[in-house]
């Protein structure tokens, strides 16, 4: 045995040889670290060799010794080990080299609490919950707004789990759930849901937006508003809010982007000042608070009645004057408000007031209907039309349950802000799991008894108002104490701070896509400043952010993020329930508490609320993120993580190659299954390059292809050109578009490699039926015997081993795949025993753009005994079964004939 210093100084030397290519790699040791001086098993001219580079290996060795690193800094480089593929960070600096000269700046260092925690918190109590959660109660009742409340907890939670499976299986950098999932699923999956989870992020921060703009317009400062709605009605009065939207959104958005592009450390001091703004200390209840059901919710009034008595006589009130065009006893009033009397009711009567009973149950409603309280139905004409539809309160959209689900799921949403935020944790590997199911589960308990509390404090009909007010205050900012303003002005910062979360972490997770390089359209995005923020990733963002700006419907934009956000938990959990059941040696996650069917019920609830919440939005989610895999695919795809999808492909693989062993193949599923044999010359580049495109041809692209050529030679000292000639011929392959598996082997004589490759070829069940072998050339001239002897034992081997042989003559003159025939014919002289495959490739020829146009004809010869007509008609017969189109000739010859005329025939024609 050698000195441990030598052993390891040898395998290096080794290793850098074969990696130069050096035809010397395997002449220093012959395996285990052992010399070749003492091996028993070299002889002498591999002892010539090795002293020949005897000197010249120790002068390497030497300096392989200087400059090898020390075990200490092994270790360093196992202690920053990234779970990128080796040598993938080398290749990203060698594409950008102008990055990689730049000095790295270092990071933040955030932990679990600010890092995780507090920014799921702070997007998953967002605008739903204090601008649309009372609604969703009042229209869905409190068991369908808990059961959907449940079904989303539920979803995110199990999306949590998988996600810290995966998390923690491996070092996360920036980009946290781009690189989980594509570096789990592979870059065609990954890179479309990346991009679709992008977009879900970005119309995000524009859902945020328009709620906080909602809050400042319609609780704040309503006189602020550039169109005034007051005095408005129907689509004058939506069209005016929807413009007041645009504008301050897109100020808005531009602050923020701003505040974004200045740092992220200024965003993360502002979360903290939204987030303790946006926590109301306590609730209470207001009993003496009320509400008429006729009022419009702008208006307060001294009394709730339409007549009172005074002075001992009877005068209106200002509820009157609303409704009638004068203030006297015989004015004109609308029909609804004379028709209905007006009782005083409490909007907020308590826990206690068993107002639970009434809001137990969901109450769906169309658009334009007048809301009314369950217990105290109204009389209404319904061929009187209202006056005046501003005086009352009533609905501006359709209601359903599905329509709920979708417009409440983005406010469960924000579980991966701690992820996508991956490169700022000091240990993303123990903060994203515990910070993310610590963010669940507290929102998931404030949401769950948000439903009961809301269903047993306020009165129904308040509820289903869905800009519903109690003394012009937002219903849940009265509940707050000590002041309704507390919810207010903290709903209002808390959506100011999930808007900047959003816009910080989706310029991070678009240039995270961008450095990958799998989209090359997307690769500007990936720079950014000399700190690494993501400038132009940034103004894409704001961008997209506007799109959703200018929709400036709340309700219009939650359905559309809730379908990218469902197709991204959906892949997250898809690909920890792939790795759990491969059981690959990789997969060895720290976050313990995970199981694949925890991940495939997970994914099945994603799958189902997508098209529960909008089944025409979840289409068109799933046709933009296939064109995006198509397109990745379509462009090669050259990023190789090892991925899921690859593993299952070989699993699926094994399976289906055992399958195929339980018994023989049928005829009906028989299709020519070709190993196509070639031949190189001295550089080894292909000699018969049109034999490849007559298989392509033959297979477009179906079917087993194997291509394969033999060297003379040894394998030690051969093998260079081996590996020369397959990228050859892996080059022509490409080029023809010809889709299979290229073989090449090395034997002391070409008739024996040719033998190993018929005998050989192919895995299991999946192996070649027909070989593909082209005439040989100059076979007649006597030096060139030879290669008629190589010839005559391929088709004696074939036969031998019960394989169909197709020998093309004068294969250069075969037309190419560029190439296209406007007319002429394939002619066919049909052998009656073989099978049937004379009829099988000229049809299958005519299925190719090359020979398309092509008529077929059939021939078969007549002696003088035979019936010339009934041999044609049955063979037209045959044809009719056989389901092929072509013209059928009988030739009549005579016996003498068939020796000369017809073999002169059959050989010019092959």
């Amino acid at each position: 045995m050698t000195a441990p210093p030598q052993v390891s100084g040898g395998g290096i030397l080794v290793k850098r040889l074969a990696q130069s290519g050096g035809q010397a790699a395997h002449s220093d040791f012959a395996g285990d670290g052992v010399p070749k001086e003492s091996s028993p098993f070299i002889n002498s001219s591999d002892a010539e060799k090795s002293q020949q580079y005897e000197g010249k290996n120790m002068a390497l060795f030497e300096e392989e010794m200087d400059t090898s690193p020390m075990v200490s800094s092994l270790l360093s480089s196992l202690a920053n080990y990234s779970n990128l593929p080796q040598g993938s960070k080398e290749h990203e600096e060698a594409e950008n080299v102008e990055e990689a000269r730049k000095k790295p700046i270092k990071a933040p260092q955030m932990g679990t609490l600010m890092g995780v925690y507090l920014p799921c918190l702070q997007n998953i109590f967002g605008v739903i919950l204090f601008l649309r959660m009372t609604w969703v109660v009042g229209v869905g009742g409190v068991i369908g707004s808990f059961i959907i409340v449940f079904m989303c907890c539920s979803t995110t939670m199990l999306t949590a789990i998988s996600m810290s499976a995966i998390a923690t299986n491996g070092v996360v950098p920036a980009g946290g759930s781009y690189y989980m999932i594509s570096r789990s699923l592979g870059p065609e999956f990954g890179g479309a849901v990346g991009i679709c989870f992008y977009l879900g992020t970005t119309f995000a921060g524009a859902m945020y937006i328009l709620g906080c703009i909602e809050i400042l317009l319609i609780y704040i400062v309503p006189q602020a508003a550039i169109w005034k709605m007051e005095g408005l009605e129907g689509s004058d009065a939506e069209a005016a809010l929807l413009n007041n939207m645009r504008v301050y959104g897109t100020c808005v958005l531009s602050f923020m982007a701003l505040v974004v592009f200045v740092g992220v450390k200024y965003v993360n001091k502002l979360a903290l000042l939204f987030l303790a703004s946006s926590s109301s200390p306590s609730w209470r209840s207001t009993p003496g608070s009320s509400r008429p059901p006729l009022s419009p919710p702008t208006f307060r009034f001294d009394v709730c009645a339409k007549v009172i008595e005074r002075d001992n006589g009877t005068v209106t009130t200002q509820l009157w004057r609303l409704f009638c065009d004068s203030e006297h006893l015989n004015a004109t009033c609308d029909e609804y408000f004379t028709r209905n009397n007006v009782s005083e009711v409490q909007g907020i009567p308590g826990v206690m007031s068993g107002i639970m009973a009434e809001n137990l149950f969901g109450e769906y409603l169309d658009k334009g209907v007048i809301l009314e309280r369950r217990a105290m139905p109204a009389v209404q004409d319904p061929d009187e039309p209202l006056t005046n539809s501003n005086r009352y309160v009533m609905t501006d959209m359709a209601s359903f349950f599905t329509l709920l689900v979708g417009i409440y799921f983005p406010s469960v949403t924000g579980i991966m802000a701690g992820s996508n935020r991956s490169g700022d944790l000091k240990d993303a590997q123990r903060s994203i799991p515990i910070g993310t199911i610590m963010a669940i589960t507290t929102t998931s308990l404030v949401y769950m008894s948000s439903v009961i509390l809301f269903g047993a404090c306020i009165e129904g009909v308040v509820l289903r108002d869905k800009f519903g007010r109690v003394n012009g205050n937002l219903v849940i900012g009265t509940l707050a104490w000590p002041s309704p303003w507390v919810i207010v002005i903290g709903s209002f910062f808390s959506t100011c701070g999930a808007g900047l979360q959003s816009l910080t972490g989706a310029p991070r997770l678009m240039q995270a896509i961008s450095r990958d390089g799998i989209v090359p359209f997307l690769r500007v995005f990936g720079h950014g400043k000399a700190n690494g923020e993501p400038t132009w990733a940034l103004l894409l963002t704001a961008c997209i952010c506007e799109i959703g700006i200018l929709i400036a419907s709340l309700d219009a934009v939650a359905p559309i993020l809730s379908m990218f956000f469902l197709m991204c938990y959906m892949f997250v959990n898809l690909a920890c329930a792939l790795q759990t059941l491969l059981r690959t040696p990789n997969w060895r996650p720290r976050f313990k508490f995970y199981h694949w069917a925890l991940s495939f019920l997970g994914m099945s609830l994603c799958l189902s609320l997508m098209f529960i919440c909008s089944w025409y939005y979840a289409i068109i989610a799933m046709v933009i993120a296939g064109c995006i895999y198509k397109y990745i695919e379509f462009r090669g795809a050259e990023k190789e993580w090892g991925d899921g999808i690859r593993g299952l492909s070989l699993s699926a693989a094994r399976f289906a190659l055992m399958r195929l062993e339980e018994g023989p193949p049928h005829t009906k599923n028989w299709r020519p299954q070709l190993l196509v044999l070639v031949g190189v010359d001295s550089e080894q580049n292909v000699e018969q390059p049109r034999l490849l495109s007559l298989t392509n041809q033959l297979k477009a692209g179906k079917g087993l292809t194997i291509v394969g050529t033999s060297l003379e030679g040894t394998f030690l000292n051969n093998h260079p050109e081996a590996q020369r000639a397959e990228q050859s011929l892996r080059k022509l392959m490409e080029a023809e578009k010809v889709k299979g598996f290229s073989q090449v082997v090395i034997s002391s004589n070409l008739r024996d490699a040719t033998s190993h490759l018929i005998q050989t070829g192919g895995l299991g069940g999946l192996r070649h039926n027909a070989v593909l072998v082209s005439w040989p050339r100059n076979w007649k001239q006597a030096n060139d015997h030879q290669v008629l002897r190589n010839f005559i034992e391929v088709v004696r081997e074939t036969t031998a081993a019960h394989l169909a042989l197709l020998v093309p003559k004068n294969i250069s003159a075969y037309p190419s795949n560029g190439e296209r025939f406007t007319e002429g014919h394939i002619d066919v002289w049909w052998i009656v025993h073989d099978g049937g495959m004379l009829m099988l490739l000229p049809f299958l020829l005519r299925q190719h753009k090359v020979w398309r146009k092509c008529k077929m004809r059939i021939f078969t010869v007549a002696q003088m005994d035979d019936n010339s007509i009934q041999m044609k008609k049955d063979l037209t017969t045959f044809l009719y079964h056989l389901r092929i189109n072509a013209e059928v000739e009988v030739v009549e010859m005579q016996d003498s004939d068939i020796s000369a005329s017809d073999i002169s025939r059959m050989r010019r024609r092959w």
